[in-house]
Order: C-alpha cells, then sequence, then structure tokens
C-alpha cells in the first residue's frame, strides 16, 4: 500500500469516504503515533485501553482523550 501525498496515512482508503473524513483521519493518526507525554512527571505515558492511560515512568494511571492525551 502506498500513501498519497494530500492524505498520507489515509491513502489506503483509496476513493472511498469522501476527501474530509480522509483528511480527519489523517489529522487524528499523526496526533496518535507522536509520544503522548504525562502531565504530571513529563515522562512517556502509554494507553492502556480507551481513554486510560499509564506514565512509563511514575506509573500513574489517568484519563485522557481516546487517541491522544489532550491537554
Amino acid at each position: 500500500m502506498t500513501k498519497t501525498k494530500k492524505v498520507k496515512s489515509a491513502g489506503r482508503f483509496g476513493a472511498r469516504y469522501g476527501k474530509k473524513i480522509r483528511e480527519r483521519v489523517t489529522e487524528v493518526e499523526i496526533k496518535q503515533r507522536k509520544k503522548q507525554i504525562c502531565s504530571f512527571c513529563g515522562h512517556v505515558a502509554k494507553r492502556v485501553s480507551k481513554g486510560i492511560w499509564q506514565c512509563k515512568s511514575c506509573k500513574r494511571k489517568f484519563s485522557g482523550g481516546t487517541f491522544y492525551i489532550e491537554r
């Protein structure tokens, strides 16, 4: 599968679903793939399940966004 320049990773959908939706998917995926930062200690946090995150350093569990931590 190849990516396209305009919709990047959402290029896997081809011409389906419309351009706007594919652009939104791309925005979410770019944010999702960045390293997420713990709001308590500033180290990397990992997603445990939907909306639940755990810091690798301080081991705190906290809630955030579904796909990425919203500040």
